[in-house]
């Protein structure tokens, strides 16, 4: 296991295909982390993140043994691409299911001497700012709303994004272009102001 451990991700996904587990099990070790609060940082939620992340191993795994993973010597951005193909279905089941109101509890929830603190109140600004920004990124076209998930919640380079797309790094830019100028659309067409930083 310690001698896998120094071995580059290509070797051990070919050694994995080639049926060495524990293989694997480094793979897994190297990233989990990493992959584990991404996913978190999007979602927002331990259940769902832990749903997404079990299954984004899943398919990498059915994948490998199917011996349909083409190596790219790239082996995180694809887990991640993989992750990040499972955060867009659960949101666009998140978005087909009911919404609910919390109007009748907003007078008790203001009226609580524990959220009189600044730090809590700017905390819940925050939050709320981020789940309008989330929001609003579920209303783009999938390709603009990738770039700016890709951007803003993986910090890639335009580079890395236009590699891990498939498209030039104009064709990147263009998208996280639109992909601003609708949501700027999206707040005045609402009357949203979102105060960010």
């Amino acid at each position: 296991m310690t001698q896998l451990r120094l071995r580059a991700d290509e070797e051990l996904v070919a050694l994995y295909a080639s049926g060495d587990n524990s293989a694997f099990d480094v793979l897994l070790e190297r990233y989990k982390d990493r992959l584990y609060s991404y996913i978190l940082f999007i979602v927002h939620n331990n259940d769902v993140a832990d749903d997404i992340f079990q299954d984004t191993f899943v398919r990498a795994i059915v994948t490998l043994r199917q011996g349909k993973y083409t190596e790219t010597g790239k082996f995180f951005p694809w887990l991640t691409r993989i992750a990040h193909n499972l955060i867009i279905d659960q949101f666009r089941t998140e978005r087909n299911e009911n919404t609910v109101s919390n109007d009748e509890s907003e007078g008790a929830l203001f009226n609580n001497a524990k959220l009189a603190d600044v730090s809590v109140e700017q905390q819940m600004v925050d939050e709320q700012t981020l789940a309008d920004v989330q929001c609003l990124m579920n209303h783009l076209p999938d390709n603009q709303r990738e770039v700016l998930q890709m951007r803003f919640y993986q910090d890639l380079s335009f580079k890395e994004i236009a590699e891990q797309t498939g498209v030039s790094i104009n064709t990147a830019l263009g998208r996280m272009r639109y992909a601003i100028l609708n949501m700027r659309r999206m707040m005045e067409k609402n009357n949203i102001s979102l105060t960010l930083g």
